[in-house]
């Protein structure tokens, strides 16, 4: 039985007791509140817009890293949402998945993450949208100079950079006063320590035969003034230049590492993560690696917490040292069917706000001048002074090729066989130099656009 609001069972009594002229105008008002008061019960709720949904693919650590800050976005911005897809946790695993689904010729994926050493493989095969048409020619202006490395190619932004770390060298506050200022003290205090007892190993960093030799070894490259990748001018090509005297000097240092005892046989098995595992237990004075090896450090417990301190990659006597620049950054991905939608995506997903939650939360180096500045990123965050200065003194840049992948490949076996002892620094270089001129020379077509 339909019940009338108080209000018209009311009007209805006292319609009932007027005079009959002025009856009419009150029953139709009295119709017209019933109505409108009926109104929002009957009628069915308009449609919404059905949300655009931007898809990303990153490396699972990234995922977690960035999965609340993303749960936020998606709550305050109904009409745009974004879909974080989990990748593997290697680099170059990732990059598989994301070239396969590529080569099929629609990537179900609008954004990838990708490392920089991957900008000019996929902007070269056709894989990525320009930039700048939808993020401006000034998108990277407010960057500090070293996060500004890696993302353009052939005239082109590809890559807007998330993350801008590079490699540092960990140091033990509690078996010296100061760190090394080149290689030849490094080893020297190395030898000291070890023949005191005070630790098993001087030096731990990267040998595995994977992508993090290669930044090592670029680190090495530069420490003793050689080089590996000769761009020619105006182009994208170039020559490597592996057999040089001073990058048979780099090799050599690597491998007398070994051979001295600073560093362990097993190195030429370690990546990342096995390399901080022996340092923070402390069985090792010096460590290389990335920023995110002192929040592992600090939140440990381990023997030496709040007993380490960081520093820029040293160089050889007479030389600069420099640490490989590892950054990360999202690319656009041909095909997408919400280009405007997801460089909106770039947009915040790069900017300021995410990045601080990220320097905070995870250890990452910021690209933005502005959060070096910050006076919260300061207080709570002791790495941001040694990444400032290792931004500003020139990260190293990997070779800024389509064919850096294959490159990459042959330096890395090379060497991780001179670490094993399967042949010498001058025999590893001088091979790695042979294949390389082999590999551009059979593809000096594709090398060069």
């Amino acid at each position: 039985m339909l019940r009338l609001p108080p209000a018209a069972a009311t009007a209805a009594w006292s319609l009932r007791r007027l005079p009959p002229p002025l009856r009419l105008p009150l029953l139709v008002g009295l119709l017209l509140s019933l109505a409108l008061a009926l109104l929002p019960a009957t009628l069915p709720a308009l449609p919404q817009a059905p949300a655009t949904t931007v898809r990303l693919l990153m490396p699972a650590p990234f995922v977690d890293a960035t999965a609340p800050l993303v749960a936020t976005f998606n709550r305050e911005h109904r009409e745009l949402q974004i879909e974080l897809v989990r990748g593997p946790l290697d680099s170059e695993a990732i990059s598989d998945l994301a070239i396969g689904s590529l080569l099929l010729g629609a990537s179900p994926y609008d954004l990838l993450l990708m490392d920089g050493s991957w900008t000019a493989r996929y902007a070269a095969a056709g894989w990525l949208e320009p930039l700048e048409t939808w993020l401006g020619d000034d998108a990277l202006a407010g960057l500090m100079p070293g996060a500004r490395l890696g993302n353009a190619f052939a005239g082109h932004l590809w890559r807007m950079p998330l993350t801008a770390d590079t490699g540092l060298l960990y140091w033990r506050t509690d078996l010296m006063p100061q760190p090394p200022r080149s290689t030849a003290e490094l080893e020297r205090i190395a030898v000291d320590l070890q023949a005191a007892g005070k630790v098993r190993w001087g030096y731990v960093w990267q040998g595995r035969q994977y992508e993090g030799l290669s930044c090592v070894m670029l680190e090495a490259l530069q420490a003793f003034g050689g080089r590996w990748w000769e761009p020619q001018q105006g182009s994208s090509a170039g020559r490597t230049s592996l057999d040089s005297a001073a990058a048979l000097q780099a090799a050599a240092w690597l491998e007398g590492l070994v051979h001295k005892g600073i560093s362990p046989p097993a190195v030429a098995d370690f990546a990342e993560n096995e390399a901080l595992q022996l340092f923070a237990a402390g069985d090792a004075a010096f460590l290389r690696n990335w920023p995110y090896a002192w929040r592992e450090i600090e939140k440990g417990g381990g023997p030496v917490r709040g007993r380490v301190g960081v520093t820029t990659v040293v160089g050889a006597p007479g030389q600069r040292g420099g640490g490989t620049l590892g950054t990360w950054g999202l690319s656009l991905l041909r095909g997408s069917d919400h280009p405007r939608e997801a460089a909106a995506v770039i947009r915040w997903f790069t900017g300021p706000v995410v990045q601080k939650a990220l320097v905070l939360d995870q250890g990452y180096a910021p690209t933005w001048t502005s959060l070096y500045a910050d006076p919260e990123l300061q207080r709570r965050h002791p790495l941001l002074e040694v990444q400032r200065q290792a931004l500003e003194q020139g990260p190293l840049l990997r070779p800024l090729t389509p064919l850096y992948a294959q490159l990459s490949d042959l330096l890395q076996r090379r060497i991780n066989g001179m670490l094993s002892g399967a042949e010498t620094a001058a025999a590893a270089m001088g091979d790695a130099q042979r294949a390389s001129e082999e590999l551009l020379a059979s593809t000096s077509g594709e090398a060069a656009r």
